[in-house]
């Protein structure tokens, strides 16, 4: 019996002892302070809350924002608002002095501008004051930032020391694994990893392949975001052609129905009901009130 514990003792026994152990008491010296960045977005920030024990009773206090440090997916079918909030985003932590690195994937940097200046005017920011603090990686128009992780990530990194940066934004992920979803998973993980190296606030713009289960969390590349990133934000709409639906969301029929929910959150606690989203004309994305009867 003594042989084969020795046997079994040697097999367990790592070739690096220590490698990969932590004390909690000494993780928590090197975890960051769970406060939150305002998101630029009307009624998202009252969303998320922390627990504190006041007077021997747990409470829920308001965190003001996204988690900081977090790594948001934000997902959802073509015309839902997902680029506008991601833009909303970078304009706000512009205007609060803080850099952000906008990585455009889609569409080149020119355009991405007009569309960031387009939406501070919207926001009632003067675009002339902030520029200086966004930082645009135009991997669009750059096959080889596009097509190569690491030359994206090593591009990123510079800028990040270069410029201070604080926050990044990626719109979209799907770009950088188009054909080649199989992928996902891994590309993914490594933005994931590369975003908490460099204590990035991050906001990952994913794409959804068909309206089918718009409210889930699932895009191109199936669930490997979702289960990665830290939270994820689901926008979605609905075509009002029925007089059933004219009467649940009080619209008439022909109109549209802008849903948002965050699909889950692991640094903080938030709301989990399912909300009414509006696009106003100017281009703002504004969150509203829940929907009746939603948990």
């Amino acid at each position: 019996m003594d042989k084969e514990f020795r046997k079994h003792e040697e097999y367990e026994k790592p070739r690096v002892v220590e490698e990969g152990i932590w004390l909690a008491e000494e993780a928590l010296k090197k975890a960051p302070k769970l406060e939150g960045v305002p998101s630029g977005v009307e009624g998202l920030d009252e969303l998320f809350f922390k627990a504190e024990i006041k007077d021997g009773k747990v409470v829920k206090v308001p965190l003001g924002g996204i988690p900081r440090y977090a790594v948001v997916n934000i997902t959802g079918v073509s015309d839902t608002g997902k680029s506008l909030m991601a833009e909303q985003f970078t304009v706000k932590q512009a205007d609060r002095g803080e850099a952000v690195a906008f990585v455009t994937v889609e569409s080149p940097a020119p355009f991405v501008t007009l569309g960031l200046k387009q939406r501070a005017t919207a926001m009632g920011i003067d675009f002339e004051k902030i520029k200086d603090k966004i930082v645009l990686i135009d991997a669009a128009s750059h096959a080889s930032l596009r097509e190569n992780i690491p030359n994206l990530l090593a591009t990123l990194a510079f800028a990040i020391k270069q410029y201070k940066i604080k926050h990044t934004v990626i719109d979209s992920i799907t770009g950088l694994y188009e054909a080649r979803e199989m992928m996902a998973r891994v590309i993914v993980r490594q933005l994931f990893n590369f975003m908490k190296k460099w204590y990035q606030t991050a906001l990952f713009v994913s794409q959804k392949r068909s309206s089918h289960e718009e409210l889930s969390a699932e895009a191109a590349g199936g669930f490997a975001i979702s289960h990665i990133v830290d939270c994820t934000f689901v926008l979605a709409k609905e075509l009002i052609m029925t007089k059933y639906q004219a009467q649940i969301y009080k619209k008439e029929i022909g109109d549209i129905v802008r849903l948002f929910r965050i699909d889950g959150c692991r640094l903080c606690g938030h709301d989990t009901k399912t909300h009414f989203m509006e696009i106003t004309e100017t281009g703002l994305v504004k969150i509203g009130p829940p929907i009746r009867g939603s948990s």
